[in-house]
């Protein structure tokens, strides 16, 4: 028999507020709805709830008098509320007052509402975990509760794999589940993928899913990093060994005994400093710059890298014998332009939080944006998406982002209807085809980009591309252009 679905409770004033945070979530949750403080308050005493989700603004009694009172009667409770960025300066209020484990902004996406409602209910059980372990344990040393407590602490602070947002269909869900085997297991493991794919976020997640997780945690990227300085904070140097080097120094081997250490880059090193990683790695042992004596340390290395290291060794760049040794196990992560689907809840919260750290109030990008956002292939992975939504929110003037505000080459990217075709200006003009074919579809993107731009204002976007209305609309017509917020709409006229 399995076990009964987590229990949720959601208050809302709104009717369609709670009938959408119900379908979103009744699939994994046994989910109750409250339109009142007082309704809430009575379900609260017939069921055994261990996560609110609570609106804010309220009629009578706010969200936050009331989770007020849920934090004195029923404490274990955890406690979300909903709120918008310009609540801000009283959500802060609300943390310290009700003891506010996270708070939700509108409008909010399905997969981030459910990732904030599997990471509470994860909370909840571990908070229960950690006080049946403590009562256990009362006559065990402080020492050992200390460790629960700061386990409990790298969870909520997002070290593990919970942290890793994806949709519910995610390519990275199984790429994922293969990193949670692989952590319990006390072996090296090579993770492959593009540069600003997440892959020190995903080792991270292993080392505290895993039996070192008390232990150390370093991250060492050995790109562009000249051998004689890479092997010193590797394992570390005797003091005179060097020019200036009046102490010994303490390489990351010595730092990271009986830790994890993440070591990016690795098909960048060269054929030397492969040679003494591999002594480090099969035997434990290594020796200090201008030291003599071997020195050993049981450190679990994850390896990334963005070629793949079977290949590397066929032609003969990289060490076969190093290779076998780091790849044990491997992963594989997926690059961003794989994970269409997971693109407006990576973008909505990246936007979020570029907006809450510089204090700039937004509501979220609208549905053009993010389908225009899902058309760009992403070269730059999660690192260009970031520096995408920093800066859409620099030059926003309303809350609520729109297409107008992307860069103009991700506007001119290939639509997805026409994903046979290459997506790149430039592989168009080296590509195939006619030259009339190749010229209408650099034109067809300009005009898109540019009406996209000046939000298809058809005067401004005719003078600036130098022609007439009359030779734009045909242009608009021939290539099948279409305004996105007049698409579903008769047409009642030209606008200006």
């Amino acid at each position: 028999m399995s076990d009964p679905l987590p229990t949720i409770l959601l208050v809302d004033d709104e009717e369609h507020s709670l009938a959408a945070m119900r379908m979103a979530l009744e699939d994994d949750f046994e989910c109750l709805t409250a339109m009142s403080a007082e309704e809430a308050r009575g379900l609260m005493q017939e069921h055994f709830v261990q996560v609110i989700f609570c609106d804010h603004r309220m009629p009578g009694t706010t969200g936050v008098e009331f989770l007020t009172e849920v934090r004195e009667h029923w404490p274990e409770t955890v406690r979300i509320i909903i709120t918008g960025y310009t609540e801000t300066g009283d959500m802060i209020s609300a943390i310290n007052d009700a003891g506010i484990y996270q708070f939700l902004t509108k409008p909010w996406h399905p997969d981030h509402l459910m990732m904030v409602a599997k990471n509470a209910t994860d909370l909840f059980r571990l908070t229960r975990d950690h006080d049946r372990m403590s009562l256990e344990m009362r006559y065990l040393s402080r020492s050992v509760e200390a460790k629960i407590e700061e386990q409990r602490k790298a969870l909520r602070e997002g070290l593990g794999f919970e942290a890793v947002l994806r949709a519910v269909n995610s390519p990275m869900n199984a790429v994922i589940e293969q990193a949670r085997q692989f952590a319990t297991f006390d072996v090296p493991v090579v993770i492959t993928g593009e540069n600003g794919t997440g892959k020190g976020q995903l080792a991270r997640a292993m080392h505290y899913s895993s039996l070192r997780s008390e232990k150390p945690y370093f991250e060492f990227d050995c790109s562009s990093v000249d051998d004689d300085i890479l092997e010193i904070e590797l394992f570390g140097a005797r003091r005179g060994a060097l020019p200036g080097l009046t102490s010994n120094k303490t390489g990351l081997f010595q730092k990271v005994d009986r830790g994890t250490l993440y070591l990016s880059g690795v098909s960048n090193l060269s054929p030397r400093l492969q040679l003494l990683l591999l002594r480090a790695v099969r035997d434990g042992a290594f020796r200090p710059v201008g030291g003599h004596e071997l020195r050993h340390s049981q450190v679990r290395l994850l390896a990334g890298t963005e070629r793949d290291l079977r290949i590397e060794v066929a032609e003969g760049r990289f060490n076969s014998e190093l290779y076998y040794a780091l790849s044990k196990a491997g992963l594989t992560v997926p690059p961003l332009r794989d994970r269409v689907g997971d693109l407006a809840i990576l973008a909505q919260t990246l936007l979020f939080e570029m907006a809450e750290k510089h204090g700039k109030p937004v509501s979220g990008l609208s549905d053009d944006a993010l389908q225009f956002l899902s058309e760009y292939d992403w070269p730059g992975n999660m690192r260009e998406l970031e520096n995408e939504m920093v800066r859409m929110l620099i030059f926003s003037q309303d809350a609520l982002l729109g297409p107008e505000l992307i860069s103009r080459h991700i506007l001119q990217a290939s639509p997805v209807s026409d994903a046979e075709t290459e997506t790149s200006v430039d592989r168009v003009l080296i590509g195939t085809g006619t030259l009339k074919d190749r010229v209408e579809q650099i034109e067809m993107r300009i005009l898109r980009e540019t009406l996209t731009r000046l939000k298809w204002n058809k005067s401004r976007a005719a003078n600036e591309l130098g022609l007439s209305r009359v030779g734009l609309r045909a242009k608009i017509e021939r290539y099948g252009l279409v305004d996105p917020k007049r698409s579903s709409e008769p047409t009642s006229g030209e606008e200006e």
